[in-house]
């Protein structure tokens, strides 16, 4: 199974929640495979019934399978790469201080591993406390080019930028897409993202440079009573995707 995720012209690969196999099939063919189905340890007892249900989810969708922390919750970081390490899945999430551990486990470089920053209020500046203890304490204010250098070093592939709010903190957002650009780092902006603000989110990033864009799009659309992400919904953010690419 392929381990590098399926981008729209080598660019942008949407990531949104599965409720099921089922429900993951339907996104992938709504998003014709640019797609990444993200799959939550959190909502495991251990790791063996988390393995056994996510290689389901990997012979469905061809391995588009992004195992998640479960709301960013930093006490999942270890969980989130053992399971990664047997899985070999196309897309990792963790916490700052957990990616190097991710990739370790992994044991190669294609499959795409973030790390968690936040914004801080300062343009230029992100905090890298979001590790189960480090998020107790202070937060750690770095410029953003140091950040993605600590990154590279531990093997990272993304910055993951949560929470976004929207476009509340769309200035810093800007100057971690141009840093990003610069040093050639992936960008996952994330929290806050839906269908009203999506394309104006990709956009800035892919008209600041950067090389591979990967949004997460999570609640917003959620079908409230079933659970399941919307097929139509992704459809319209698939359509989304080509109409930033195409400016």
């Amino acid at each position: 199974m392929a381990l590098i995720p399926n981008y729209l012209e080598n660019r942008i690969c949407l990531n949104v929640l599965a409720n099921s196999v089922e429900n993951a099939k339907e996104c992938y063919e709504a998003a014709e495979g640019h797609v990444l189905l993200g799959v939550l340890s959190k909502d495991y007892e251990s790791d063996e019934s988390a393995i056994e249900d996510m290689k389901k989810y990997q012979e469905a969708i061809h391995n588009a399978l992004s195992v998640g922390l479960g709301a960013g919750d930093p006490n999942q970081s270890a969980m989130v790469s053992r399971l990664s390490a047997v899985l070999q899945p196309q897309h990792v999430n963790q916490v700052f201080t957990g990616a190097g551990f991710s990739r370790a486990l992994l044991g190669q470089n294609e499959t795409v591993v973030n790390a968690l920053v936040s914004p801080t209020g300062k343009v230029g500046y992100v905090d890298i406390a979001t590790g189960p203890l480090s998020s107790q304490q202070k937060a750690t204010e770095v410029p953003v080019d140091t950040a993605i250098a600590l990154l590279k070093d531990m093997g990272a592939s993304s910055l993951k930028y949560f929470p976004m709010k929207g476009l509340k903190h769309k200035e810093e957002y800007m100057e971690v897409a141009n840093a990003c650009a610069r040093n050639d780092f992936y960008l996952e902006p994330t929290g806050g993202i839906d269908l009203t603000n999506f394309e104006e989110i990709v956009q800035i990033a892919i008209d600041a440079g950067v090389e591979k864009v990967i949004p997460h799009v999570y609640s917003s659309i959620i079908d409230q009573t079933t659970g399941d992400t919307k097929p139509d919904d992704v459809k319209q953010l698939f359509i989304m995707m080509k109409n930033a690419l195409a400016k």
